[in-house]
């Protein structure tokens, strides 16, 4: 009975995050276009860098600032 009357106010419209996702991965591999999210730290981009291409970040990713931890 609850849940009825909670669906009924609710509207019905469903809220995804697949759009905001999308648009957060601003970060983009020139070697291979792979995409990542804005919140990526520089670790996690030297690992794909090494690992991937053996190259460093500043070959795959020019021009990266990391936003620092609030």
């Amino acid at each position: 009975m609850k849940r009825e009357r909670n669906a009924k106010n609710a509207g019905g419209i469903a809220n995804s995050q697949l759009k905001a996702n999308e648009a957060a991965k601003s970060i983009v591999c020139q070697t291979c276009r792979q995409t990542f999210l804005c919140t990526i730290r520089i670790k996690a981009l030297e690992e794909h860098a090494t690992n991937k291409h053996s190259k460093t970040v500043n070959d795959c990713f020019p021009g990266f600032v990391e936003t620092p931890k609030k």
